[in-house]
């Protein structure tokens, strides 16, 4: 099994990429725990020699932040704030994200300025370590004082509560326990708070969503060239001095990756253009790379940032209490990174509109025999379908706003619901797409083989493995789900 270590270096989009690919044995530096131990420390000599009122550490939390709570009891402060905001609803986060989340809350607590302890932190290494992983819901978070139910629900297993995935299914925790030898951890001085405060069920959602997406931007340039092959398209529009003089970064990548895919295909200069969905496919698509590069930026610095509160500054003898948890500037990019995917959806449906209707010497909807067979017609439909959903899902999130706590908290960002919206856009685009892949490749198979692109016929053959091509109508269902397998599991020629 690989190991992944959380020291003081900051993780890129790659050690995210390899992360998902296989779960690894969670480590931790020698320094980085030294880091942890002395916050801790400050935080146990503050309350030791000070009368003070340090928030969420001696004091209520929230509209409740002025009652003070005497020092005898700060470890069921601890507990009653696991248990009273572990009130989550809806789905069950994929696995996964939940996975990303107890990475990304061990990172955030690595950099030593949550005053946690090295048990806590051993102890959530531990649980992971034996493949045991909370049950989290994707309901209940406004993101704005982290996301606090969902991190509630992630905490309960550490006090020997709540439901966990263990063996594959869900189970009660307290009968996890015995089987890997655990014992509950009693919560210290401010780390119930520590571990409820954070941005990572919505850093986890955005950083899973972006490294699918990259896979899915990838196929749609592919998939774009291989509808404008089996339309027999113009390549003029993709040539490297029209996307020089409107450098946007995204149009040149999107432009040279076609071209590349493209590079022994000979298309005819006509006089007539071909339409939009072909020949903008560079602007297009481009947008949407230039989405991803300014969404994963900001969800690295999240990814190394510390967003619980307060926050210990051991070197500077200070604890203070802040905005970190807030969860604008993710919901503002996911509601961003939601138009970005939903826009390639749009226009590869326009491409499989075009493949169907019965122009460029391809049958109307892709069948030999059309009025006694309908071919792809109805794929269409499903892919507009889920188009449209798109459209539905990309109305903002971040611009909504309902005060809570007694109106303490009196503006949220609802990060969470963009980022469970932006999941659902991706789901969908991944559909639309391998209708599009389905649907050229139908339409390739109406071409003389022996003329395509050697890349093209390559891609062909190895797809026309997984789904071969129709000569009559079939069950449809199974070949958006074969073409979607295709998607996942085999790299781009």
């Amino acid at each position: 099994m690989q190991t992944f270590n959380l020291d003081e270096k900051l993780l890129d989009f790659e050690d995210i990429s390899s992360f998902l690919s296989n779960t690894p044995h969670l480590v931790i530096s020698h320094n980085t725990l030294q880091l942890i131990h002395k916050s801790r420390c400050f935080i146990d000599e503050k309350l030791k020699n000070s009368q003070d009122s340090f928030y969420g550490i001696n004091t209520g939390f929230g509209y409740l932040y002025s009652v003070k709570i005497s020092n005898t009891a700060l470890e069921d402060l601890q507990k009653n704030l696991i248990r009273s905001h572990a009130c989550g609803t809806g789905e069950v986060v994929p696995l996964d994200i939940i996975k990303l989340m107890v990475l990304l809350k061990l990172k955030s607590f690595a950099f030593g300025y949550s005053g946690v302890s090295i048990e806590l932190v051993e102890n959530i290494m531990y649980l992971f370590n034996n493949q045991v992983y909370p049950v989290i819901y994707t309901q209940g978070s406004l993101g704005a004082s982290g996301d606090l139910a969902p991190l509630s629900h992630f905490s309960l297993p550490l006090i020997g509560e709540g439901d966990v995935f263990f063996n594959g299914q869900i189970t009660p925790m307290n009968k996890v326990c015995e089987n890997i030898k655990y014992i509950p951890i009693t919560l210290k001085s401010k780390e119930g708070l520590a571990l409820i405060n954070g941005t990572q069920f919505m850093t986890a959602y955005g950083l899973y969503i972006l490294n699918k997406f990259k896979k899915l931007l990838d196929w749609a340039d592919v998939i774009g060239a291989l509808s404008l092959v089996a339309y027999q398209g113009n390549l003029e529009p993709f040539s490297a001095a029209i996307h020089s003089i409107r450098p946007h970064l995204g149009q040149i990548k999107s432009a040279q990756n076609i071209v590349r895919f493209l590079t022994d295909y000979q298309s005819q200069l006509v006089a007539l253009q071909d339409p939009y969905s072909f020949r903008c496919i560079p602007q297009v698509h481009g947008a949407s790379w230039d989405v991803f590069e300014q969404v994963k930026r900001v969800f690295l610095i999240e990814t190394n940032a510390v967003t619980d509160n307060p926050l210990v500054f051991p070197e500077e003898n200070m604890i203070r209490s802040g905005g970190n948890f807030h969860g604008q500037p993710l919901a503002i990019h996911l509601d961003y990174l939601a138009i970005g995917m939903a826009e390639i959806g749009s226009i590869s449906e326009r491409r499989t509109y075009q493949l169907l209707s019965g122009t460029k010497g391809l049958p109307l909807f892709l069948t030999s025999n059309s009025g006694l067979q309908s071919g792809w017609m109805i794929m269409q439909y499903t892919a507009a379908s889920l188009v449209s959903e798109n459209k539905q899902l990309c109305t903002p999130a971040s611009i909504d706003s309902i005060p809570s706590s007694n109106n303490q908290e009196d503006h949220v960002s609802m990060g969470a619901n963009a980022a469970t919206k932006a999941y659902k856009i991706l789901q969908n685009l991944e559909n639309i797409l391998a209708i599009e892949l389905s649907t050229s490749m139908q339409a390739l198979g109406f071409r003389d083989i022996k003329q395509l692109p050697l890349s093209v016929n390559t891609l062909y053959k190895e797809y026309t493995k997984y789904v071969p091509f129709l000569k009559q109508d079939e069950f449809m269902k199974p070949i958006i789900d074969k073409s979607r397998h295709f998607l996942r599991n085999n790299p781009i020629v």
